[in-house]
């Protein structure tokens, strides 16, 4: 057995699509989307396969910023479009399952941290002890006005209140010590009060005297996910970030993020090994090279161009409607938005000459998330190249259909990386930050 070994996540959206905005179109992409079957099914495949967790992100707003309405979003189905809660989803997914952890993505911008540290807390003693935060500062000024506030946070004020919403949650889920809970039936004993403890936090931006009103959980609190690539981000991450989530275009974009950060976090005291970067791929498995060219064919021929477009423009938080679908992209002037997507849409644009509407059909496919195609052995082989070269601690799993996707990577791929002592063959814990090898702090 390989001495380290490989972590995957399966990414998730509580709606029609994924990074692909394709699947809901895909004839072998079931149609329940709206069912708590639908999603359960997903969780106990990719349990079948041992992976650590099923996360989600989550958009709080109609993608509307491509001309200016939310039309070309709703018509063609951009994601965003239908947003389900994603943490009731993956409640239903926690109690249909026995090991596989749950994420999923709340804003610390537009919640409190009572509200959020009390929602995790219950989603991790549900789950018992499987529960993650995937950290995000949100985007756009449609998600404020739809929290009734007209402008969004500048980026790295978003990120200098979200320091201070962890902080903030992280004593909250403390404010109960390990053994308050008693529950002595015969004595009368319900719990402890000198192991309660009071908050009394009063910051630049939060207040908050605690205690929470749910007793300390089976992890202390939710494993913290985070996914922020700028500098700002990584920053951030370096300092709370169990994991990260992250999406560069090539494999050696994420040697260099994977080495940046890790050499973000001894300022913050912190070891490299306390935090697991995956990157995301979206493999096209088949039996053989030719299959899974086909079956990567077949599904980007099933994108229209204006569903990426409707979806990046919300992304840049910029019209893209105002520039001809036949001509390169020109010089964009950056605004408040995805800065790392900006750069990384520039940079496809100039060097490959691609035009507006082809840069929308890209972007529709996996949101230039890295596609990785081939055999089992192949889809090992490409994977194994990434991890063992450092430039990963595992993956996170994008599927191009639902459930086959899936399904594809766990009967094939999976025994291939389990031969080549890369990847689990078993669960040997119970809870997610066992699953990931971290240490409660």
């Amino acid at each position: 057995m390989s001495k380290r070994q490989m972590h995957l996540a399966g990414f998730m959206h509580a709606s029609q699509v994924v990074h692909s905005h394709a699947i809901w179109r895909h004839p072998k992409t079931h149609s329940g989307f709206l069912t708590p079957e639908y999603y359960q099914n997903v969780a106990r495949i990719l349990e079948q396969g041992k992976f650590d967790l099923v996360f989600f992100a989550d958009i709080l707003a109609t993608p509307d910023r491509y001309g200016n309405s939310f039309e070309t979003s709703i018509k063609y189905g951009s994601q965003g479009a239908v947003t389900l809660d994603p943490v009731l989803v993956a409640t239903t997914m926690a109690v249909a399952t026995e090991k596989i952890g749950v994420g999923v993505t709340r804003s610390a911008t537009y919640y409190h941290p009572y509200d959020l540290a009390r929602t995790f807390a219950t989603l991790d003693h549900l789950s018992k002890g499987r529960a993650a935060w995937n950290v995000v500062t949100s985007s756009g000024d449609a998600t404020a006005q739809n929290f009734g506030i007209e402008k969004h946070l500048e980026h790295d004020t978003r990120y200098d209140r979200a320091d201070e919403f962890l902080e903030v949650a992280f004593k909250l889920w403390d404010s109960w010590k390990e053994g308050a809970l008693i529950v002595d039936k015969e004595q009368g004993i319900f719990a402890d009060p000198t192991k309660v403890d009071y908050l009394h936090h009063s910051g630049k931006w939060l207040k908050s005297r605690g205690p929470l009103t749910v007793p300390r959980t089976p992890q202390g609190r939710p494993v913290i996910i985070q996914a922020g690539s700028s500098g700002r981000g990584k920053e951030f991450a370096a300092r709370w970030a169990e994991t990260i989530f992250t999406s560069p275009l090539t494999p050696a974009d994420m040697k260099t993020f994977y080495q940046d950060v890790k050499s973000r976090m001894a300022k913050y005291g912190r070891e490299p090994q306390e935090c697991k970067i995956l990157p995301a791929v979206v493999p096209f498995v088949g039996e053989t090279e030719s299959i899974a060219k086909e079956k990567q064919a077949f599904h980007h021929e099933l994108v229209h161009p204006l569903v990426g477009l409707a979806s990046l423009s919300n992304v840049l938080n910029y019209d893209l409607s105002e520039f001809p679908l036949d001509k390169p992209l020109s010089e964009l002037e950056f605004r408040e938005g995805g800065r790392t997507m900006f750069e990384q849409v520039l940079k496809l644009s100039q060097n490959e000459g691609l035009t507006l509407g082809e840069i929308g059909k890209r972007y529709g496919q996996s949101r230039l998330v890295l596609q990785i195609v081939g055999s089992p052995t192949q889809i090992a082989d490409q994977l194994e190249a990434i991890f063992l070269d450092e430039a990963a601690d595992g993956f996170v799993i994008s599927p191009a259909y639902i459930p086959g996707a899936f399904e594809d990577f766990v009967d094939l791929v999976i025994p291939e990386l389990q031969r080549r002592g890369l990847f689990r063959k078993e669960y040997t814990g119970s809870t997610l930050r066992e699953h990931l090898g971290l240490i409660r702090n």
